[in-house]
């Protein structure tokens, strides 16, 4: 018996080494592919490089505003600030079936599926950029770098993106983001989302590894400083800019309403924009945050309330603008043509978890730990006429970007990794 064991003890140590190289060369491969947090406005760009060139060819959108009376023609140069945990995953979707119907050309990333967030968005960052050239659609997650964005897109394109009450925004966060935000990892007891709001201070660390996940994630995302002061003149002039900025400010809250604007801004299709909701979590996994949770979570993210509130306010002038009555029988009209869709395409008729999808193709990104995204099986006998714009509209961010092209070759590695280790 001495034998074996000596070479139990041996077959272990070997699996501990090899454990510790595997582990270090996981830590250097993500390290490489997520960028370090940079502060400034600093790009990889070189200085001097052309900006976007559209082809004399290119019709160009026309400047009176769509919808109005004497017609219009759609908008096809979109840069869509995607923010995150704000239904963007949704209307993603919408645009990649736009640009693929069109065929427009979309400035994508290179390697993974965002332009190396958290770092600023450099034009450097598209895959086969090359100076000069011109792209139709922006869409990917990014940290947004104004002057970089505006480089790529003819003068005329339409910049939009999309906002979320923060308190829900952050408890979302949380969720999702918080097993990579090493602070968390000392909060104790079950509800660490709780334990944290009763005294964020006492954890946060804004120089901490994914911190920004769990701080003003909006303002961080529009470029901004998340830990600026509430006092500080900058919060209303860098409100005031986006406001400059963007065409139209969506409210995840008001989601088809939001659609409605969009639509008639960009002289869409009801079909255009026609959704299914993605990247939901499933109800057991949405904590309802209390009256005083929620409080406590506006407060954390003053900016990012400041900022919603001041968008909130816009957002329903342009409503009254459009008009109440307009606006109720479009947003009708956009549900009853979803319901339609929901029972041409979906298996049952509802989204379903993870380990219920039976298509790999229609699997979601889920977090690290945990399978709380819903998704959603498509149905076995489905028309000709509906097949390609059922799948489209079902098929996940990740899979999606493949059917398009796009190099992925860092969030396949991961994924194989997580894979591997069940994680």
């Amino acid at each position: 018996m001495p034998l074996p064991q000596k070479k139990r003890w041996e077959s272990m140590a070997k699996g501990l080494v090899l454990g510790a190289l595997f582990t270090s060369f996981l830590l250097l491969l993500y390290s490489y592919a997520v960028p370090p947090l940079h502060t400034g406005l600093a790009s990889t760009t070189p200085e001097g490089a052309a900006p976007c060139s559209p082809a004399l060819s290119e019709p160009e959108a026309p400047t009176p505003a769509n919808g109005s009376a004497g017609g219009c023609q759609p908008r096809r140069d979109i840069v869509f600030m995607k923010t995150h945990k704000t239904a963007s995953s949704t209307l993603l979707n919408i645009l990649f079936r736009f640009g693929q119907k069109h065929g427009l050309k979309f400035a994508f990333p290179n390697g993974r599926n965002d332009f190396d967030y958290p770092a600023f968005f450099a034009r450097s960052l598209v895959q086969d950029y090359r100076p000069g050239a011109c792209f139709n659609i922006i869409c990917n997650h990014m940290r947004f770098h104004y002057d970089e964005v505006r480089g790529l897109v003819p003068p005329n394109a339409t910049f939009i993106t999309v906002l979320r009450d923060p308190a829900r925004l952050f408890e979302s966060s949380f969720h999702y983001f918080g097993s990579v935000v090493p602070f968390t990892w000392k909060l104790s007891g079950r509800d660490k989302l709780a334990k944290f709001l009763q005294d964020p201070d006492r954890y946060y660390d804004p120089h901490g590894y994914n911190a920004h996940y769990l701080h003003n994630l909006l303002f961080f995302d529009l470029g901004y400083d998340s830990d600026l002061d509430p006092g500080s003149p900058q919060v209303q002039e860098h409100i005031l800019e986006v406001e400059r900025r963007f065409h139209l400010v969506l409210l995840q809250e008001y989601f088809d309403e939001s659609l409605v604007l969009l639509k008639d801004l960009l002289c869409w299709e009801l079909e255009d924009v026609l959704y299914f909701k993605l990247n939901a979590r499933r109800a057991s996994a949405v904590p309802r945050l209390s009256g005083e949770l929620y409080r406590r979570a506006t407060a954390w993210n003053v900016l990012d309330a400041r900022l919603y509130r001041h968008f909130n306010a816009s957002f329903w002038r342009k409503v009254e603008a459009f008009g109440r009555e307009r606006m109720a029988h479009e947003v009708a009209a956009l549900r009853r043509a979803n319901e339609r869709m929901r029972r041409i395409c979906i298996d049952g008729g509802h989204a379903v978890d993870a380990t219920a999808i039976q298509d790999s193709a229609m699997q979601p990104w889920q977090p690290l730990g945990t399978k709380s995204i819903l998704g959603y099986n498509l149905k076995k006998s489905i028309g000709r006429r509906h097949a390609q714009l059922c799948r489209r509209m079902l098929t996940p961010e990740i899979q999606y970007l493949m059917d398009l092209g796009v190099n992925l070759w860092v969030t396949k590695l991961w994924k194989l990794i997580r894979d591997f280790l069940q994680w």
